[in-house]
């Protein structure tokens, strides 16, 4: 289904509707966001996607049918490009870890600003990932409690130039930021990030800025 192209098409998952309802209100009222549907469980949200294609999907974790992890797992499982957002009320590591390791490329916590969630959307769409920082801080101490073996071992394919922008992507720096810190372009940015990714097979900037916090290339605080 084809959808404005200066709009980023965005799929609600939740299984409560007054919490759709709301996310659609304020949502609707972006100029470069149009809602393309709401799905009531995990199930029904991975049809959707495969016949809606959105950019981005809105979805809670615990929901009948199938969970928002699993559906996670299945829609990135389809290939279509979709941007995963897990939009929850849980914090536990049970959740968190397994969502991300799912393919969610953002975490955030129902209790985010309209502003924050709209800004993540947009990330998203960018292939940037937000995290709700008491996520972020569960997922460093994991990290840091890892680490410990793995400080060595850097894959020797990695240039110099590649290893900037891996600190500069943990520190959680945007493309644009990055660009202007290297004064490259950002499309020679994007082409980096990709080149990354695949050189290390991992699936996205979440997960490379946890590589690079595991093998000493940034300092945790």
């Amino acid at each position: 289904m084809a959808f404005p192209e200066s709009k980023i098409s965005v799929l609600i998952v939740d299984d409560h509707q007054v919490v759709r309802q709301g996310l659609r209100t304020f949502l609707e009222l972006q100029p470069d966001i149009i809602v393309v549907g709401e799905a009531g469980d995990g199930q029904a949200g991975v049809e959707m996607v495969r016949q809606l294609r959105p950019d981005v999907v809105l979805m809670d974790l615990v929901m009948p049918r199938l969970d928002g992890i699993a559906a996670t797992r299945q829609v990135k499982a389809l290939g279509s490009g979709a941007k995963v957002i897990a939009l929850t009320s849980f914090t536990e590591d049970d959740k968190v870890f397994p969502a991300i390791q799912a393919g969610a490329s953002s975490y955030l916590l129902k209790d985010v600003s309209p502003d924050e969630l709209v800004e993540a959307i947009r990330a998203a769409h960018r292939g940037e990932a937000r995290l709700h920082p008491n996520i972020a801080r569960k997922l460093m101490e994991q990290v840091v409690q890892q680490a410990g073996s793995s400080r060595s071992g850097l894959p020797e394919e990695l240039t110099e130039r590649e290893l900037d922008v891996v600190r500069l992507v943990a520190q959680g720096r945007s493309n644009h930021e990055i660009s202007a810190a290297l004064v490259i372009s950002e499309k020679t940015v994007k082409t980096h990030i990709s080149n990354i990714l695949g050189k290390l097979q991992l699936e996205d900037r979440t997960q490379l800025a946890i590589y690079a916090i595991k093998h000493g290339l940034v300092d945790v605080k």
